[in-house]
């Protein structure tokens, strides 16, 4: 019993086997198939990214130098009010008060003037007393040559007491003292009444109606509104570019006119931007210890003509001064971001770059002057690259506007231009 039954069970281990034989032979069949019939990936040839940089058309012109420089507004004349006599205050100008604007010649206070016009009457007393003498002494000179005459016929005497010579000599010095005193008074009535010789406006008054004043007593602080000047410091080196020294034929006395170089001095004030029209008229004279610059003296007249709307140039306020130099001859002006190691640019050139040196002989914030080195609208390279072969291929932004052009161009269904 136990043989049959294992003999029954032997065909179906055999079967399993081969099953599984025939689907390894199946699996190992498909996959041939599969890499055989599998197409290769297609390969595409790496195309080389052209730079994409920003550009500028430049000119060669004449360029006029622009100095810059900054300041602080300054009053060309300032002055202290101060009394020349003693007395108590009986007037008062009505402007004699912080930002009061008084003209020429007005009388901005006036002192007690009784007691100088007694010293007056006075002195023309004595003027009048002194002339009585002297009006006397030679009377009395007249006399005593008459008698000389009469007892000593053509002769001289000896002595000038005789025709008192001495004595009208001491009338006429006490003549022309008693002159001179009544001059004093005078002077010194006159000097009762106050007042400046220029248009100028008060910053400051220290004196009030009643109060009594002594000589030399600051009263006040004024200066004059014709002009203000600003002290630009620069180095010595921007002095080249414009004419600020004055002649030798003006120094040694000679009529030789001198041409100021014109200036425009630029604030922000009342709100805006104002712009005032100046003049270079000296410089300082000497060259700063510490920073080693010296500084020029640039004057604006009538800086309180408000024609236009525009506000007051007043004193502290600080501004810019761009003092317009000498014209240079074909000169190119290049952007100062696109000057690389000090004195080279890059120009773009049928879509190649080319490295480029420069002469260039003046250079501020904005721009470096180039003598030499550049055609006239060459395009030269503004913005960056990291690395830079002399020849390198770069595009433009009118490059991508081309490529632009050309890809609609090249869409289906678009029209042809005729």
């Amino acid at each position: 019993m136990k043989s049959a039954h294992q003999t029954r069970k032997r065909p179906a281990g055999w079967v399993q086997a081969l099953i599984a034989l025939i689907i390894v032979i199946l699996g190992g069949l498909g996959a041939y198939a599969f890499f055989k019939l599998k197409k290769p990936p297609m390969q595409k040839e790496a195309k080389s990214v052209v730079p994409l940089v920003e550009v500028e058309k430049v000119h060669v012109r004449d360029i006029q130098m622009l100095v810059r420089g900054y300041g602080t507004v300054s009053p060309k004349v300032e002055i202290d009010i101060v009394p020349e006599v003693s007395g108590k205050v009986v007037s008062l100008h009505p402007e004699l008060k912080a930002g009061g604007m008084i003209r020429a010649e007005e009388q901005i206070l006036q002192i007690d003037p009784r007691d100088y016009d007694l010293a007056v009457q006075q002195a023309q007393a004595a003027v009048a007393e002194a002339q009585v003498g002297l009006d006397t002494e030679l009377a009395e000179a007249q006399v005593a040559r008459k008698e000389w005459q009469q007892l000593h016929p053509n002769t001289e005497p000896n002595s000038p007491l005789v025709l008192r010579e001495p004595q009208i000599r001491r009338a006429k010095a006490a003549l022309e003292s008693a002159t001179a005193q009544l001059a004093m008074a005078q002077l010194k009535l006159e000097r009762t009444s106050l007042s400046i010789p220029f248009d100028a406006l008060i910053i400051s008054e220290r004196v009030d109606l009643g109060q009594y004043v002594v000589v030399g007593q600051p009263l006040g602080v004024a200066y004059g509104i014709e002009s203000v000047q600003i002290e630009v410091p620069l180095e010595d080196d921007e002095l080249a570019w414009f004419d600020v020294f004055p002649s030798s034929a003006v120094l040694n006395g000679g009529k030789a006119p001198l041409k100021h170089t014109t200036a425009q001095v630029k604030a922000d004030f009342a709100g805006a931007e104002h712009t005032w029209q100046g003049r270079v008229v000296r410089t300082t004279g000497q060259v700063d210890k510490t920073s080693r610059m010296i500084s020029v003296v640039v004057e604006v007249a009538s800086p309180f003509d408000t024609t236009g709307g525009k506000p007051p140039l007043l004193p502290g306020v600080f501004a810019e001064v761009v003092i317009e130099g000498r014209v240079l001859k074909k000169i190119t002006a290049v952007p100062r971001d696109a000057v690389r190691q000090g004195n080279k640019v890059w120009v773009v050139n049928d879509g190649r770059l080319h490295i480029q040196p420069l002469n260039i002989i003046r250079a501020d914030k904005d721009f470096a002057y180039v003598a030499s080195g550049l055609d006239d609208e060459a395009i030269i390279v503004t913005s960056s690259l990291d690395v830079v072969t002399d020849g390198d291929k770069v595009r433009t932004s009118a490059d991508r506007e081309n490529e632009g052009v050309n890809a609609d161009s090249n869409k289906p269904g678009r029209p042809e231009a005729k």
